[in-house]
């Protein structure tokens, strides 16, 4: 989970960087084809089986729609405008989103405390999100951490190999994008620069392919608020990599709402980590 949440944090900056040789959509679709193709790539080597019948195949194309579509468009388009920093925070909210969900779908019990961190934690977002005001990136990053929440939460109903899945989920989530981004953005105006092409790769590879496999694998083994709040990671490398790197500034509600998000997701992590258990199925 270290090397995932890293991975995550970075590809803020990264796509910070690469929105300035390629427009939103079509980078976004990139990312997922890249990502999806290289781990169908891995799947024909290791001769992972395919899944078999109607119900996993709609499963994945919901997944790809709602984790790939819908969250990196958000995504991507989230940063434009917005601080590398703030977005990487409303943009990880998943440990607060995925309590309930979880606690209703699959009877994972809720503690008074894991309560108190949802309440800090959503003071933290409104702190970071009202200012910046509605309809800009503050919502579309909490968007995409709504749709990741709930890909998720549907990758656990997915009963097969996970190599594939996450192969497929990411080549149909990647082909809408292409279609949306064809029908908004017109043809791909990108600049292929060396800064764009190492970018999209890294992007791509590392904190796509193999950060979401490392991922979904964790989330089929543990309960969903105890691997989730580990994300809080994510926010915390994000903001730190826009402080060094990119020079960023946090106002003070920004800085106060980051630190509220950060320490409910440390509240939710710190007695998660006895709460482990082996998934059913």
């Amino acid at each position: 989970m270290l090397w995932i949440t890293f991975a995550w944090g970075s590809c803020f900056l990264a796509i910070d960087l690469g929105l300035k040789d390629a427009p939103v959509l079509w980078f976004a679709a990139l990312r997922a084809l890249i990502a999806g193709g290289a781990l169908l790539a891995v799947t024909r080597v290791r001769g992972a089986p395919m899944p078999i019948g109607l119900r996993p195949w709609v499963l994945i194309t919901v997944m790809g729609v709602v984790n790939v579509s819908v969250a990196f468009g958000a995504m991507f388009a989230g940063l434009v405008g917005f601080s590398t920093g703030a977005a990487s925070v409303l943009a990880n909210a998943q440990p607060l989103l995925i309590v309930l969900p979880a606690w209703w779908i699959y009877k994972e019990n809720i503690s008074p405390r894991t309560l108190a961190a949802m309440g800090i934690g959503i003071a933290g977002l409104l702190a970071v999100a009202v200012p910046s005001g509605a309809g800009t990136g503050a919502w579309l990053s909490l968007t995409a951490a709504l749709a990741i929440t709930a890909g998720t939460l549907i990758s656990r109903q997915v009963k097969t190999d996970m190599l594939p899945v996450i192969a497929w989920h990411f080549l149909v989530g990647g082909a809408v994008l292409a279609l949306a981004a064809v029908l908004v953005e017109g043809p791909p105006a990108i600049s292929w620069t060396a800064r764009f092409v190492g970018v999209l790769l890294y992007l791509s590879l590392v904190g796509t392919a193999a950060a979401f496999l490392g991922w979904f694998t964790e989330v089929r083994h543990c309960r969903l608020d105890a691997v989730s709040a580990w994300t809080f990671l994510v926010p915390v490398f994000g903001i730190l990599l826009s402080i060094f790197a990119r020079g960023e500034r946090q106002t003070f509600w920004g800085i106060a709402g980051i630190a509220l998000v950060i320490v409910s997701m440390l509240v939710l992590e710190l007695p998660g980590r006895k709460r482990i258990v082996q998934a059913p199925g």
